[in-house]
């Protein structure tokens, strides 16, 4: 069984936020995710300062846009050396292709987000206007969608991971977020998993957020978490 590669959320307000948590975490935190709340607090000079320090970044911006301006946000993420990148599924294969097209011959992955973990199928279907709509069968969809497109990975629940393959193939990478170590709080996510269900269904990275970032003591979380994944 392979072991996926885990992720530190940074969801924290500004640089100093973030590299104090990082010496908190240790030499164990070398990937990093740079979201929303940091990336728009910080630009670009965030992920220039955490490559400059030799980490990885998954960059979790989520684009959703006209394909040519995706296109050119993707080619901006590809200069920054970035090693992830997310964009939605949902955007349709017009974008979905642009996105791809920029992307041919740089470092970065692009990863097509199906369905965030924050919904649930009710809140899925009051959403996109459908009755007895099902989150598996929505990021099924979308998978097969990003995979023609020449997209090679999703973001999806640990829960629809064996639907992610099932439709897309062995061969599509998946991320996985809402990751809690067993005993804590969901928060505002409905689909969460432990990292060694992650690992037993196949995940090819795992988003370790709030179970670690915000514990009492973040490296010992940190040891936990990497401790159940070679468990698994």
């Amino acid at each position: 069984m392979k072991q996926p590669i885990p992720i530190i959320a940074l969801d924290v307000p500004g640089t100093a936020a973030a590299f104090a948590l990082l010496d908190r975490l240790g030499a164990a935190a070398d990937f990093v995710k740079v979201g929303l709340q940091l990336f728009t607090a910080e630009g670009p000079a965030i992920v220039r300062e955490l490559r400059g320090r030799g980490m990885r970044v998954f960059l979790d911006l989520k684009l959703h846009d006209i394909p040519n301006t995706v296109a050119h946000a993707v080619g901006s993420a590809a200069g920054l050396e970035v090693d992830l990148l997310t964009l939605h599924a949902s955007g349709g294969a017009a974008m979905l292709c642009a996105a791809a097209d920029a992307a041919r011959g740089a470092r970065l992955q692009l990863l097509g987000v199906t369905v965030l973990t924050s919904l649930d199928d009710a809140g899925l279907a009051q959403a996109w206007g459908r009755d007895r709509v099902t989150a598996e069968a929505e990021v099924g969809r979308l998978a097969v969608l990003a995979r023609d497109c020449g997209i090679p990975g999703v973001v999806a629940s640990v829960h629809e991971l064996p639907a992610v393959r099932r439709a897309a193939g062995e061969e599509m990478r998946v991320l996985t977020p809402g990751i809690r170590l067993a005993g804590d709080a969901a928060g505002d996510q409905s689909r969460v998993a432990t990292p060694a269900e992650a690992a037993r269904l196949g995940a090819d990275y795992l988003v370790l957020g709030r179970s670690v970032t915000a514990a009492a003591d973040p490296a010992a979380a940190l040891r936990r978490a990497l401790a159940e994944l070679r468990g698994a």
